[in-house]
């Protein structure tokens, strides 16, 4: 645990608006560029950064530029402070939209899956009773307006919190990534 250190007001303010994407570039941290966004993998898992803001996409968890180094960095708040002040990557002056979660919409399902078997089966290599074990668990089927193969994402508890089909078609958190959450 640190010591208490008198930060002024400037300097807290100054280290929650860090720029995330520059100081993870200086640490040595691999950071991707998605759309107006950046993308950053914490065990495999995706955090994106807009600005000085966070959000880990499958804790459904965020925050500034401190919250960031005290959760990912194991840090408590002023050594997070120090640390970003110490850097100099430089700072976020305009605000930045905080994140909002997107409602989940769940494309219809047409009456039979036999297109997206047909491709998964055949195209793509997938052992028919891997098909349908996925299929059976409500985790594949096919879309009833473009015929795609949509994967669903659900939660330990069963609940669907991703969907996406491999068409382009993302519905629920911004930039997620399918996963089973098993």
């Amino acid at each position: 645990m640190g010591s208490y250190i008198p930060f002024t007001e400037q300097q807290r303010e100054q280290a929650r608006r860090t720029d995330l994407a520059a100081f993870l570039r200086q640490c040595g941290e691999e950071v991707k560029k998605s759309g107006t966004e950046n993308m950053w993998l914490d065990h495999g898992q995706k955090v994106t950064i807009r600005g000085n803001l966070w959000f880990h996409q499958y804790e459904q968890v965020g925050g500034d530029a401190i919250d960031f180094a005290c959760r990912f960095y194991d840090m408590d708040y002023p050594e997070a402070v120090q640390l970003m002040l110490s850097m100099g990557v430089g700072t976020i002056r305009e605000s930045v939209e905080p994140f909002t979660q997107k409602p989940l919409e769940i494309p219809p399902k047409h009456e039979n899956m036999r297109r997206v078997y047909g491709y998964l089966i055949r195209q793509r290599g997938i052992e028919k009773d891997v098909l349908d074990a996925f299929a059976y668990r409500g985790l594949v089927y096919e879309s009833a307006d473009y015929h795609n193969a949509v994967f669903v994402g659900i939660d330990r508890e069963g609940k669907p919190r991703h969907i996406h089909d491999p068409a382009g078609y993302c519905h629920g958190r911004p930039d997620d990534q399918w996963r089973t959450g098993a």
